[in-house]
Formats: C-alpha cells, structure tokens, sequence
C-alpha cells in the first residue's frame, strides 16, 4: 500500500506491516527520474537499433551520415557505398554498447532502489512503465510511418 501525505510517502506492505518504511518525497522523485530517464535512453537505443538496420537492410543512407567523395566514376560510387555502409556498422556496435552499459546501470539502480526503499519500487517502476508505454508507442508509430514511405 503507498499513501502520500504532504511531503512524505509512507509505504506499507503486508509482509512488512512491523516495519514501515518513510521516504521523504523528494527522494522519491529522485528515484522516478533516475529509472525513468535511463529506461527512456534505453528504449530509444533500442529503436535507434532497428531503425539502422532497416536503413543497412534496404541499402539506404540515413540522414546522419555524410560521407562525401568527389567522382562519379563506378569506383567512387562503390567507395561512398562501402563508407556508408561502415559507418552504419559501426552506428550499431555503438548502440549496443550503449545499450548493454544502459541495462546494466538499470540493474543496479533497481537492486540499489530494491534494498534501499523495500515494497515501494514496485509501485514506483509500475507507474512509470505506463508513462514509457504511452511515449514508446507514439515513437513506434511515427517510425512505421516513416518505414512505410
């Protein structure tokens, strides 16, 4: 159970009801923007995945990619071809990178959040799950689109 009352959140579970836990508000929304912020940032890694290896699997040159080599000749194009083609390579080693260091700053923070603040991270990772869910589903539907054309 999670009552807030002004400026403190007192949460008591049933397994605890001996022991109830006070968390200053404050520190509360330190926890809800921590986990929050570095789910985001993983989540977008993960569309940032997809969306470059759609871009490597049609053989098309995503805008953030400006590679620029003077010629027309077959060789060239081939060149500019390889090029790109390297640097979307190297964009998607970067994002799993990034994605493995994120998951696991994620699992820290939980098991961190998890001994520090007992029966509340539940209800906490519960209600910012729904807020991610609403802005993931319009970031993938803009993506379909953008997939579409």
């Amino acid at each position: 159970m999670l009552f807030k009352l002004a400026q403190h959140i007192f949460v008591v579970t049933p397994c605890m009801l001996s022991s109830c836990s006070i968390i200053n508000a404050q520190q509360a929304r330190i926890i809800n923007n921590n986990y929050k912020n570095i789910k985001l940032k993983l989540l977008n890694a993960n569309a940032a995945i997809l969306f470059n290896k759609m871009f490597r699997a049609k053989q098309l040159k995503p805008d953030y990619i400006n590679i620029r080599i003077n010629g027309k000749t077959p060789q060239d194009k081939k060149t500019t071809a390889n090029a790109i083609r390297f640097r979307i390579n190297q964009e998607i080693k970067f994002l799993y990178r990034k994605k493995q260091h994120l998951n696991q700053r994620l699992y820290y923070l939980h098991l961190e959040d998890a001994h520090q603040y007992n029966g509340m991270l539940q209800h906490v990772q519960e209600y910012i799950d729904e807020q991610i869910s609403r802005l993931v589903d319009n970031l993938y539907q803009k993506f379909n689109k953008n997939k579409k054309n």
